[in-house]
């Protein structure tokens, strides 16, 4: 008679047998297994009553009494295939137990389904081909860009990110800069450092990245990021990935970088964001020297810059709509902007203008290419230490009111707007000209 076993089973069985051997002691055996001296009695009486079999679980081979009646898997079965065709397991037990009102788990229904061929497991799915691709035939014709957050310093300094632009056709490395994070305004600045080195290419090949394209439906109902707005104006295209794979050359090139790189550094001694930029473009001859390749077509589809500076700064920008108020103001990012009273900026009550954010820090208001002067109040700007230490009668008075702002503070209503662009790229540049004393307090800490 043939009897099949567990491991348990068949260690349980072992041990037994050294007991009636002499071999050990059931105190032993009841070490062995983790078991009671008392429970190795009775299976021992079993086993010399019965023998092996009598160590099988009794229930092997027979029907579970947890078991589902088999009319309910074929009613379900039935529904699932005539009415709820294409639906995943999940989304079928919804309407099995909300519509139908069976009683069932997901996993049982996800089991009949698979053996029923109604659903195929992920895990026996076919893997999606990605056949390679040839490189474009220009130099400039395509860039890929991308960003690779990583410890480039090896714990010598913050992870940070390395933005990377690659030319498509060459392999060369057009373009490397370290900063804190994959933000707007640092692609703002790469873009701008790479177009006043290379010139205009056709087109950029990146991915899914909220930078470069639009993943989330907004009440502003906006098609085209302010990155993308850049590009546009500059006549560049952008082209966005489907998966990593499809950007495979940039990517690969992380790769290459966060192995070579790293270590060039450590011999280098760089131990900071600023040291690695200025040192980069040694790198980078360096690195195109071994890994580039000729393209198949020597032209330079790179186009020159026919913007002048000035037309530069106003293009790499942030911009946001905003209307003027009767009293000749405009808000932006809970700060107050006071236009100048004349005749031609009281035409502009109730009209949109345009509120641009520069990547150095510095803001500008324009309308119609004409750039308005302001003066800028602050509402969360901060109290004077020195008024509060010459006024020292209004001291209980000043407790108060800074008692009041920490509360402020505590419930988030002294921070500037979560809807704002990043700005750790501004950071440098913002506490040296001290625009926003709160926003410097922030970027300090």
């Amino acid at each position: 008679m043939l009897v099949s076993m567990s491991d348990k089973e068949l260690k349980r069985l072992s041990v037994l047998q050294e007991i009636c051997d002499q071999r050990i002691t059931q105190s032993q055996a009841a070490q062995l297994l983790h078991i009671s001296e008392r429970q190795i009695r009775r299976l021992l009486q079993k086993y010399k009553a019965q023998g092996p079999s009598a160590l099988a679980h009794a229930g092997r081979g027979q029907i579970s009494n947890s078991k589902l009646p088999e009319e309910l898997r074929l009613k379900c079965l039935n529904i699932v295939s005539d009415q709820l065709h294409g639906f995943g397991p999940t989304l079928a037990h919804e309407k099995l137990t909300t519509v139908h009102g069976f009683d069932l788990s997901v996993e049982t229904l996800r089991s009949w389904m698979i053996a029923a061929d109604l659903w195929m497991p992920r895990s026996k799915r076919l893997k999606r081909p990605y056949q390679p691709r040839y490189n474009r035939d220009c130099f400039g014709e395509l860039i890929q860009i991308d960003g690779s957050h990583h410890d480039w310093f090896e714990g010598r300094a913050a992870k940070c990110c390395l933005l990377v632009f690659i030319d498509d056709a060459t392999g060369k490395l057009q373009h490397l800069r370290f900063c804190e994070s994959e933000s707007t305004f640092d692609y703002m600045i790469s873009t701008r450092l790479y177009v006043e080195q290379h010139g205009k290419p056709l087109a950029f090949y990146s991915d899914k990245h909220s930078v470069f394209r639009v993943n989330q439906s907004s009440k502003k109902d906006t098609k085209i990021t302010q990155f993308g707005r850049v590009l546009s104006t500059l006549n560049i295209d952008i082209i966005f990935a489907n998966s990593p794979q499809a950007k495979g050359r940039v990517e690969r090139a992380n790769r290459t970088l966060q192995d070579r790189l790293i270590k060039e550094m450590r011999l280098k001694g760089i131990c900071s964001i600023e040291q690695a930029n200025v040192w980069l473009p040694c790198f980078i001859e360096e690195f195109n020297q071994k890994f580039a390749k000729m393209a198949f077509n020597p032209k330079n589809l790179h186009r020159s810059i026919t913007e002048t500076a000035e037309e530069l700064d106003d293009i790499f920008t942030w911009r946001e709509p905003r209307r003027v108020t009767n009293s000749l103001t405009i808000t932006y990012d809970k700060c107050v902007y006071l236009l100048e009273n004349t005749e031609e900026n009281q035409r502009l009550i109730g009209k949109y203008l345009e509120f641009l954010e520069y990547p150095d820090g510095t803001v500008a208001i324009m309308h119609n290419s004409r750039k308005i002067n302001y003066s800028l109040f602050d509402k969360l700007s901060q109290l004077n230490q020195r008024e509060i230490v010459e006024n020292k009668r209004l001291g209980a008075v000043l407790n108060h009111i800074q008692q009041q702002h920490e509360e402020l503070e505590q419930q988030n209503k002294r921070n500037r707007s979560q809807k704002m662009p990043s700005r750790r790229a501004q950071k440098t540049a913002i506490q040296e000209r001290n625009l926003n004393p709160v926003l410097d307090l922030e970027m300090s800490i």
